[in-house]
């Protein structure tokens, strides 16, 4: 266990910080997942953004790395496309 105070603060804070990055990751697959089942191509257009969006900000944050971002960003592009 830690014995000095910084150190037993940034467990608090890397816990806490842990909880919420859980949580966006969660909510953005969550968005990708529905994002993926839809047929409607007026809907799927309405959605792509804000999914890009939560993407992007995953990324600027290091939850998820720039380059799977991108990867993501594409096949989403691709497959609101092909509808």
């Amino acid at each position: 266990m830690a014995n000095h105070k910084s150190a037993l603060k940034r467990i608090r804070r890397n816990e806490a910080r842990r909880v919420v990055n859980k949580y966006q990751h969660k909510t953005t697959r969550n968005a990708i997942k529905k994002l993926r089942e839809l047929t409607d191509k007026k809907e799927a257009e309405a959605l792509f953004p804000s999914v890009v969006s939560m993407l992007d900000k995953l990324a600027k944050k290091n939850i998820i790395h720039a380059n799977k971002a991108a990867n993501l960003k594409s096949g989403l592009a691709k497959h609101v496309a092909a509808l």
